[in-house]
């Protein structure tokens, strides 16, 4: 039985697990908005089986970690990640979805020196292109519709149905119960609230000519969070060094919705980044302190 981990940071407790060889290449693995740890359930095994250790943490508010935190977003995960690479022994190849995938790209810009490498799964980069006011109109609808007692319920059909368009994992509906399950904590669906109000990714999209590790990137063909998906993994291209992977048939969760596709690119990206002679991930020359 895998072990609940718990790092412990300014406001509170980020917990984490931690899989795999104790010598091996660090990966942390970092999950989405409103999502749990297991969302990357079909990747820790295989990477872990490959010989790295990976560890999987929760965000602020979310799964095991504590509900203390008044700051979320993209760079306080961004720091969180920071942390545990630190603590674990980097430097690490960081995987995110969705936020997550802004948290850690943001994270390998402020240190490069800890981030060997980049893998990212329904990226959010930037912000999308909305007039101030409705940027506004959109806050005051994330703050009626996850609140109690109906935010849980909303978000899970949201997630279940919108968010994964297409394919569908065969543990989707397993996966949603346990969505709702934790918001029905006041504490844990509060915590979502005030992320999914706080939410910006403009300081990540500030901070992408700062990246230097190598990236690879799997964008849903059919995600309904791009207005035009093919058209993001071009901007994509543009500003990450490494393959964009548009995934037919598949929305917001590629690493659940087409595994077939993610976890052996992951696993090519993973063998070639370089290692140093303790086996150990290493960062690129121009990216060491």
């Amino acid at each position: 039985m895998t072990i609940i981990q718990h790092l412990q940071r300014p406001e509170g407790r980020i917990a984490y697990t931690v899989e795999g060889p104790a010598g091996g290449p660090l990966v942390v693995l970092i999950p989405g908005m409103g999502d749990l740890r297991s969302t990357w359930r079909e990747l820790t095994g295989p990477i872990a089986d490959a010989g790295h250790r990976v560890a999987v943490l929760d965000l602020r508010g979310h799964g095991d970690s504590d509900t203390t935190f008044s700051t979320h977003g993209d760079v306080v995960t961004g720091q969180d990640a920071l942390a545990l690479v630190e603590h674990l022994g980097g430097p690490a190849v960081l995987v995110g979805n969705s936020m997550g995938a802004g948290a850690a790209a943001w994270a390998a810009a402020e240190r490069p020196d800890l981030v060997a490498g980049l893998v990212l799964t329904g990226p959010f980069l930037r912000d999308p292109a909305l007039p101030a006011v409705a940027r506004v109109a959109m806050r005051g609808l994330m703050r009626a519709l996850f609140a109690r007692p109906w935010g849980g319920a909303v978000w899970a059909s949201y997630y279940r149905g919108y968010l994964n368009r297409g394919t569908k994992a065969p543990w989707l509906d397993e996966h949603v119960a346990d969505l709702r399950a934790a918001m029905k904590d006041p504490a844990h669906l509060r915590s979502f609230r005030h992320l999914s109000v706080q939410l910006t990714h403009a300081p990540v999209e500030a901070r992408l000519g700062e990246v230097v590790a190598p990236a690879v990137a799997f964008v849903g063909a059919i995600d309904p969070d791009f207005p035009d998906p093919a058209a993001e993994a071009d901007w994509l291209r543009s500003v990450l060094d490494g393959e964009v992977v548009v995934v037919p048939g598949v929305a917001h969760y590629p690493q659940n919705q087409a595994p077939e596709v993610v976890v052996p690119h992951t696993l090519t990206f993973l063998a070639a980044v370089p290692r140093d002679t303790a086996g150990r991930f290493q960062v690129r020359a121009d990216a060491r302190a």
